[in-house]
């Protein structure tokens, strides 16, 4: 009789969370992992999750932290870690380069980790001097103690071997889901409004956009979902156009995932302006949704969208101009719906990424009982 095998997964802010990437990830990871015999505990922050969706077969562990854009991530990272090694799970799953300074405390248990590495943090415009010195060192201590690497793209991998010689590592991007057929929006016209779906932080490259948006809704409709989550400049500028231009529907940070979908499903464009980090999950979905994709020209977005994209250079008039072309040709909008659908069933189900997930840790588990 094979041993059930214990994974604890370190790093989100809970099971179930809607914040982002990496909690989009754990919802749909870990029934997976428990579906396949695993016993699955996700550490999160006191009052980041919900009752809603959860599996009753996944352990939710809220350990204590300090709240605040900087220091959040570290001290809740501390002690999850300090939690699971007390626990020992068979192997941990450590997502963020941050939680690389508590590795050694899992090794010291002779816990395995593979780590996701995210995007290139210590690049983000958001984070000052010194916290991307902190994730730089972070990025360092996990090339150093890590068992086994996660890059969500191809690019980062060569970044990470670039930038800090490790040879190990496996590529698994985020995944997507083809939903069902949705129904409009209440007030909006399929492929006839632009969407951006997206944290307000300037590599998002929602300041020009939002001066894109000052041409734009003269004529056509502009949907936007996403806050700061800190407040800030960004989030009060969205807050004014919402008020003052008809056209500008700001819809705030949208945890309903039908809604989502549908949003996507029916614009007529969706701008993606993320410039830092590897397979971004909002894009993913987009694709999955079948969205005609208009992308901030970087080597992450041409490497997720391939040739079913557009792509605009940075600057409030390429970003106007690359929208209105895709708004104004029916038949390109089908063309790019049809291929960005296609590309994200071949390339990123969440049934492969979660198999390329569940064999990464059972080999490191394995390894540490052989």
């Amino acid at each position: 009789m094979v041993r059930n095998r214990s994974v604890a997964i370190i790093g989100t802010r809970g099971y179930p969370s809607y914040y982002g990437g990496f909690e989009t990830a754990v919802r749909r990871l870990a029934p997976y992992l428990a579906e396949h015999d695993w016993s699955v505990t996700v550490y999160g922050r006191k009052g980041a999750t919900s009752e809603e969706g959860a599996d009753p077969r996944v352990t939710r562990r809220d350990t204590w932290g300090v709240e605040g854009k900087s220091v959040s991530t570290l001290s809740h990272g501390l002690t999850s870690s300090v939690d699971a090694a007390i626990r020992r799970p068979d192997v941990a799953l450590v997502m963020n380069v941050a939680n690389g300074f508590w590795l050694p405390a899992l090794k010291a248990r002779g816990i395995p980790s593979l780590v996701n590495v995210d995007g290139i943090e210590w690049d983000r415009d958001k984070w000052g001097k010194a916290a991307r010195r902190t994730f730089m060192a972070g990025a360092r201590a996990t090339a150093k103690f890590a068992d086994e690497l996660v890059f969500d793209a191809e690019a980062i991998g060569d970044r990470w071997r670039r930038d800090f010689s490790v040879t190990n590592g496996v590529f698994i991007p985020y995944g997507g889901d083809v939903p069902a057929e949705m129904p409009v929006e209440p007030g909006l016209v399929s492929r006839g409004y632009v969407l951006v779906v997206a944290r307000f932080v300037p590599e998002n490259t929602i300041g020009e956009f939002l001066s894109a948006v000052e041409d734009l809704a003269h004529d056509v409709p502009v949907v936007i979902v996403g806050s700061s989550g800190y407040g800030g400049e960004l989030e009060e500028s969205v807050a004014e156009l919402d008020a003052r231009l008809e056209n500008v529907r700001w819809m705030g940070h949208l945890r309903d995932d039908d809604r989502l979908n549908s949003l996507w499903q029916h614009a007529g464009v969706y701008f993606h302006g993320h410039s830092v980090g590897g397979t971004n999950p909002a894009l993913v979905q987009a694709m999955a949704c079948g969205a005609p994709v208009v992308a901030r020209d970087t080597i992450y977005n041409r490497e997720v969208l391939s040739t079913t994209g557009r792509f605009c250079s940075p600057t409030p008039t390429d970003i106007a101009a690359a929208i209105r072309e895709v708004l104004g040709s029916p038949s390109l909008q089908e063309e790019m719906s049809t291929g960005a659908r296609s590309r994200a069933i071949y390339a990123y189900s969440w049934a492969g990424v979660n198999a390329r997930y569940e064999a990464a840790l059972r080999q490191l588990a394995d390894r540490k009982t052989s």
